[in-house]
């Protein structure tokens, strides 16, 4: 199951003194991933996954924002660094959902 979106880089304070870079997975696809995959969720409600971003590839896990009612996806210093990646920037992302 792969999703290929642009959303905006934005920065999420999880607790004081720590800040999550993400970039929030459309609601289409959320509810098909959730619908097609949340059944394998592991902790959290999260779900492993494959994430390209300009020419860097890596594995990390989606986690479900109930606010938003949709996924979130972490995106790593050395990925924003080496893709010129800047909070509140549109990121185009090739997202695979692993283990379904």
């Amino acid at each position: 199951m792969t999703f290929d979106f642009e959303a905006p880089l934005f920065e999420w304070d999880a607790r004081p003194g720590e800040l999550w870079t993400l970039v929030g997975v459309p609601e289409d696809a959320s509810d098909e991933i959730l619908e097609r995959a949340g059944a394998f969720a592991r902790g959290f409600g999260s779900l492993r996954v494959e994430v390209t971003v300009g020419s860097t590839t890596w594995r990390t896990s989606i986690f479900p924002d109930s606010k938003a009612r949709a996924y979130v996806l972490p995106v790593k210093k050395a990925v924003r660094v080496a893709e010129g990646l800047a909070v509140g920037e549109p990121v185009r992302v090739r997202l695979r959902v692993l283990d379904v």
